[in-house]
């Protein structure tokens, strides 16, 4: 389709020609090209193409190519060659199709909830893989450098037992929460030190004690396993590396002036066999300054007088239009392949010279990708194609959902009142079709606003044999009662999205505090609270419930000598202290002070 084909994402025939070999990584192709496609390309018979496995999108999401060719077959230039990310066959195709019963189900399904069967599960129709990017900068601070390392203070060799001399967590390692992913050691200030590091010290000398853990864990809802790690690193500059690298430049020059010479002569040899025996008609650079005389006839010697032909006019080497076509094709191709070994050369020049391009004051930048598996559960965002979301409330036995009455369980369970009120009836025409199509073994593509009319739909049902609009008794898993209206039935396309409960889950221990308020700092990523708001301040008064307001305004929150001093208590078993004085009393007192107001606190 044209949404795949623009993505650029597939890989497509770039010439006819025969699969030669194909695995999971790379399928080659060999190219049937013509004597004249032959004699202006640059290209050997055999294309590679290399698939694009396990790699992150800016979504977290994965792109992995797999073959739809195999060794032998014929492919037509523009083929797609290729199948994943979203697509099948070189069509759209973001969700599954599932068998569908609007009606309500123990009341599961309330409020645009969604039940679905554990077979969905099971058979992994709508599991995902994600991929998550961890990097940790190196830099270079006022105390000296910081150090990426397995050797971290303090820190168990249990702890550090996956990572690399850089520090870096090994491929293949399954991460739980807590665990290193890149250590890092950073110096630390001159401070005076506890009995404890004095000990240490006298122990193992100096070094434990001037530098501190700085290292990169895995957060609390992390779970999967690494599947790349990447280290960049500036080019340091010294007065023999600044030589080495000069003679590295001077040899790789070298081999790429061998390269543009040889490209040359294929041209000028490729180039001599189309125009031999024609006239010139002047042939002129883009200053518009002659480069071959007008009426000489063509030489190979005439021909290896141009210096530079990437900046040759392309039209009107001699008065055939044929041959002048061939030309130009030929002079285009040699620009093409001229460019990318220019490219090459300045990307390995760039990679010699300044190493990895990393912003001022950052050493080095290590990076880790971790791939987590998150099959379908409770919590998870779906919808069809015709804005009907919802969250999956329930994943039921496959022997407990209603089934039909050659005994066909159905996979998913809609709720009827979400289509009503909001008039998506498009979303009960494709289930009936989906349906209908299953039986005839077709698919549909029926376009917007201009769809499929019900007559139409009418005349699939009736070819496929099954009720019209899907109206069919069904029967219920637990009992095999048959319920006693007729539901509409039939085959819905549904997607995952992306709002995922694995990345909502939170909940808080003790964690960082604002440095205004003092109040705990609110979301996820910053592991914060839950916000107890003034409606939720009524609720408790309602309640009557005072000592856990009490507790919940001061010692939970604000009130920091009191905070303190009720962990202490709790550690040692004793009874809880009265609150304090909150923290926000004291920015309401500094605030007013602020207005002018002379406001003091008396007993």
């Amino acid at each position: 389709s044209t949404v795949v084909r623009d993505s650029r994402v597939l890989i497509n025939a770039e010439a006819d020609g025969v699969v030669e070999y194909v695995d999971s990584n790379q399928i080659t192709i060999k190219c049937t090209r013509n004597d004249q496609e032959k004699l202006v390309s640059f290209e050997g018979d055999l294309v590679v193409h290399n698939l694009t496995k396990f790699q992150k999108t800016n979504q977290s999401t994965c792109i992995n190519l797999k073959p739809i060719v195999r060794k032998g077959e014929k492919v037509k230039k523009g083929q797609v060659l290729c199948e994943g990310y979203a697509t099948k066959n070189g069509e759209l195709a973001l969700g599954r199709n599932l068998k569908v019963a609007f009606m309500p189900w123990k009341g599961y399904n309330f409020e645009d909830a969604i039940v679905i069967s554990e077979k969905v599960v099971r058979d992994d129709v709508f599991t995902s893989i994600h991929i998550d990017e961890y990097s940790l900068e190196v830099r270079d601070t006022k105390l000296g450098n910081e150090e990426l390392t397995n050797d971290i203070p303090n820190v168990s060799e249990e702890a550090t037992k996956d990572l690399d001399e850089h520090g870096m967590i090994r491929v293949g390692a399954e991460i739980k929460p807590g665990d290193i992913l890149i250590g890092k050691i950073t110096p630390k200030g001159e401070s005076d030190p506890t009995p404890e590091e004095k000990l240490l010290r006298a122990i193992f000398g100096d070094k434990a004690g001037d530098v501190k853990d700085a290292s990169l864990k895995a957060s609390p809802s992390l779970n999967g396993v690494v599947i790349d790690k990447k280290l960049f690193a500036r080019a340091i500059k010294d007065k023999r590396k600044r030589a080495k690298d000069k003679e590295d430049i001077t040899q790789l020059e070298d081999i790429y002036d061998k390269k543009f010479d040889e490209l040359q002569a294929v041209l000028v040899e490729k180039l001599f066999s189309i125009v031999s025996g024609k006239t010139s008609q002047g042939v002129f650079n883009d200053l518009g300054e002659e480069v071959l005389p007008k009426g000489k006839k063509y030489t190979l010697k005439m021909l290896n007088t141009i210096d530079d032909y990437t900046h040759l006019s392309t039209s009107k080497w001699t008065t055939d239009k044929h041959i002048n076509k061939l030309v130009a094709d030929l002079l285009h191709n040699y620009k093409i392949k001229e460019n990318d070994l220019q490219g090459s050369l300045r990307r390995e020049k760039f990679t010699i010279s300044v190493g990895d391009e990393l912003p001022a004051g950052i050493i080095k930048l290590a990076k880790v990708y971790i791939a987590k598996k998150r099959k379908l559960k409770v919590g998870d965002k779906m919808a069809g194609r015709h804005g009907n979301k919802g969250i999956v409330a329930r994943i039921v036995r496959q022997e407990d959902m209603p089934f039909l009455e050659d005994g066909t369980p159905v996979d998913i369970v809609l709720n009827p009142l979400g289509v009503p009120s909001r008039m998506n009836i498009g979303q009960i025409y494709e289930t009936v079709l989906g349906w209908a199509g299953q039986d005839l073994g077709r698919t549909y593509a029926t376009p917007i606003f201009d769809g499929a009319t019900l007559d139409e739909i009418n005349g699939f049902t009736d070819e496929a044999g099954i009720p019209r609009f899907g109206h069919t008794y069904l029967y219920d898993g637990g009992t095999g009662d048959r319920f006693d209206q007729p539901a509409t039935v039939g085959v819905i396309y549904m997607l995952k999205l992306g709002h995922m409960v694995d990345d909502k889950m939170h909940a808080r221990s003790i964690g960082p505090y604002s440095l205004i308020t003092q109040q705990p700092l609110g979301g996820k990523a910053q592991f914060g609270g839950q916000r107890f708001g003034e409606m939720e301040v009524w609720a408790l008064e309602a309640y009557g419930a005072s000592s856990t307001l009490r507790e919940i305004l001061t010692v939970k929150s604000d009130d920091v000598i009191g905070r303190a001093k009720t962990y202490e208590a709790i550690v040692k078993g004793e009874p809880m202290p009265e609150p304090g004085l909150p923290e926000s009393f004291n920015v309401l007192m500094h605030e007013l002070k602020g207005l002018g107001l002379d406001i003091r606190l008396e007993e």
